[in-house]
């Protein structure tokens, strides 16, 4: 193999490294925001139960208002009873006394409804309380490791962005150039071998000359079909297949 292929195949392995360290850190962002929308979700179902607690106890505090009035209203009945001197304004306000006792039977009812409601709402809010702080506690640990795996590949990437220059500049202008080209197009796979008579690019049949010039290994060898740079190594079998 020559020299220059050799380089080039060196350069194209650390440019997939790159590559990859890239991709990994481009999943770090999308991975931490999950990780806090998993937290948030559990952090929304405990304000949720909150929530419903709160308006649980508001409205037991209302009917506990509603049925203060009502007692009120009998009193306020009771006393124009004891006032009036007429039977029939005596039986009206006997009749408003007995359907403001109905109502506050009514309101007791519902109120005991509410209060089995709120115990439930407590538990609720017990129940996600927990299930929120084990969230934001995994979450937190997750996220930084996280932060420390993308700290680490950042120095790994950075180490290899510089080693990738000076590998780069070992190879021959002209030559790197190509690859180069070739790399924005083609991606991490420029540098291909060549078996069974086609390119391991683009896996199209070479022409026999092409393939006799690989063999030589006497100078830059591109295939004809997609352009990429070949080379052949003596475990390659260069014949083609059926």
């Amino acid at each position: 193999m020559i020299d220059v292929i050799e380089k080039l195949l060196i350069l194209q392995d650390r440019d997939r490294h790159i590559l990859r360290v890239q991709t990994e850190l481009a999943h770090i962002g999308p991975e931490r925001e999950n990780l806090q929308a998993k937290a948030a979700g559990t952090q929304a179902i405990l304000d949720a139960a909150k929530t419903r607690g709160k308006q649980i106890e508001s409205d037991r505090k209302k009917l506990e208002l509603d049925v203060e009035a009502k007692k009120q209203q009998i009193e306020k009945y009771a006393n124009q009873q004891f006032q009036t001197k007429k039977n029939e304004e005596y039986r009206a306000l006997a009749h408003e006394i007995e359907t403001c006792k109905a109502d506050i039977v009514k309101l007791d009812d519902q109120q005991i409804v509410l209060m089995e409601r709120a115990e439930q709402a407590q538990k609720d809010v017990l129940t996600a309380n927990v299930a929120a702080t084990q969230a934001r506690q995994v979450v937190e640990g997750q996220i930084g490791n996280l932060a420390a795996r993308e700290t680490n590949l950042e120095k790994e990437l950075a180490e290899l962005e510089l080693n990738r220059q000076a590998l780069a500049q070992a190879v021959e202008e002209g030559v790197r150039a190509k690859y180069e080209r070739l790399r924005r197009t083609k991606g991490s796979n420029v540098v291909v071998g060549v078996e069974h008579g086609v390119c391991g690019g683009c896996h199209m049949k070479l022409p026999t000359q092409i393939m006799v010039l690989c063999r030589g290994q006497q100078e830059v060898v591109t295939c004809i079909n997609c352009g990429r740079i070949l080379y052949y190594t003596r475990d390659m079998d260069l014949a083609v297949s059926d």
